[in-house]
């Protein structure tokens, strides 16, 4: 298929060319700062940085919009499709309803609706990911577009569903969990460690162990260890006290421990 991505960021920079190498080419890269355009479509075969969101001369196959969740209305809204368009998102966070929604309202001709959600963390301009692991999460507003996106899910992808908007909320939800705040976390302790010239890199040993060790297990809590799953008072306050100047994160280990005491 003929595909033009709007959207040149940290999911485009993976997707678009992992779908050239499955043969499908990007015709057009759509980003508010053409700069990113340029740098996306500088990796793919022959596609052009644009920087008009009317495209209603535009006669791809597909449109993926792949921007941040808050531009997407505002993209919408000035986003002008040829008759007939299939415009997919890429959310894990926004539900088919909503998309359709904004084609009813903005668009003035028939457009069709979709979601491809792959269920990855994604960081533009690094090196790219192998898709093939990569979960792919389908719906679409009709059988044919539901097709066409399974299809194309299945040549990128061994792990495809079809999932409705609810579900793929309730798996933002988790990625969120399980991802962006492990994430956060490794974050402030690095902090910590650089704060009294330790090296972070004497953690990494055991942030993959904790890893491998979580996935590896039937569920994650029956390899919890540490002084909240010992119910160590004495660990526990001597961390607080240390903790003391640093407040915020202060309240994150006592809401964490809680919920650690909690579950054992």
């Amino acid at each position: 298929m003929s595909i033009t991505f709007i959207g040149a960021g940290n999911v485009a920079w993976h997707l678009a060319p992992a779908l050239e190498n499955i043969g499908h080419y990007v015709v057009a890269v759509y980003s508010r700062q053409l700069t990113h355009a340029r740098q996306l479509a500088s990796i793919l075969y022959d596609a052009r940085p644009v920087s008009d969101l009317n495209m209603a001369d535009n006669s791809s196959d597909l449109f993926i919009l792949s921007v941040p969740d808050d531009a997407i209305d505002e993209v919408c809204s000035r986003l002008v499709l040829p008759e007939g368009a299939t415009l997919i998102h890429t959310s894990g966070g926004q539900s088919l309803a909503k998309l359709r929604h904004l084609m009813d309202v903005y668009s003035d001709v028939p457009v069709h609706t979709g979601v491809f959600y792959p269920l990855q963390t994604f960081t533009r301009g690094r090196n790219l990911l192998d898709f093939e692991q990569i979960p792919i999460c389908i719906e679409a507003d009709n059988k044919d577009t539901e097709t066409q996106l399974v299809t194309m899910g299945q040549a990128v992808s061994t792990i495809v569903y079809l999932v409705s908007s609810a579900e793929r909320r309730v798996l933002h939800v988790a990625a969120v969990l399980a991802c962006n705040f492990s994430n956060h976390l490794m974050a402030l302790a690095n902090d910590i460690t650089s704060a009294e010239d330790l090296e972070f890199d004497l953690l990494k040993p055991l942030i993959r162990e904790t890893v491998r060790k979580a996935l590896d297990a039937d569920h994650p809590a029956d390899v919890q260890t540490g002084p909240a799953r010992r119910h160590d008072r004495q660990v526990i306050d001597a961390h607080l006290t240390y903790l003391s100047d640093r407040p915020q994160v202060a309240q994150l280990y006592k809401l964490l421990t809680a919920s650690i005491e909690a579950r054992y």
